[in-house]
């Protein structure tokens, strides 16, 4: 058994004391960090996706909602012979229905652009649409855009059906 040094109890001690703080001084192991790294990235790589997720889902219930109030305003013009209006603001996204319930007002974020077959492409200003007692008089599709994702609502005079489709470009 080899001795190193020999001392007193408080020497020792000291000595001991000294090198705990200096070891506390140096911060983490380098071990520690990766660990900790390790850790973070994990947990970030189980929520990441679900933020893409969570927009999709909002996208698609955007435009189940606005399929809802078409459907709605045609059928109520048609089964009560009155005629309902549908108004689109884009710069507010808002859209504001007219029915027989009075003014509703909705909010769609993903709102982007409607095309109707007598004016085209409309994505700027405001734009009203009339629901009279034979229904919608003409064809029409509502286009929502999310980051990487778009879903188109096409109405269809004819039928009065509502169709929701998913863009895959």
């Amino acid at each position: 058994m080899r001795i190193l040094q020999t001392g007193t109890w408080s020497d020792i001690a000291g000595r001991l004391t000294r090198t705990k703080r200096n070891s506390e001084a140096a911060g983490f192991s380098l071990l520690e960090i990766i660990v900790v790294i390790f850790l973070i990235s994990m947990m970030l790589a189980l929520v990441i996706p679900s933020f893409s997720v969570v927009r999709e889902k909002k996208i698609k219930s955007d435009a189940r909602r606005l399929a809802s109030v078409l459907r709605y305003l045609n059928d109520s013009a048609i089964s009560t012979k009155e005629t309902f209006s549908l108004g689109v603001d884009f710069k507010e996204k808002l859209i504001v229905s007219n029915g027989p319930e009075g003014e509703k007002t909705r909010r769609f974020e993903s709102l982007y652009a409607v095309e109707l077959q007598s004016k085209g492409m409309v994505s700027e200003g405001e734009l009203i649409i009339f629901f009279g007692p034979l229904g919608a008089s003409e064809a029409f599709s509502f286009f929502l855009k999310d980051e990487g994702a778009a879903m188109t609502v096409v109405f269809n005079p004819l039928s009065g059906r509502v169709k929701v489709l998913e863009d895959l470009s």
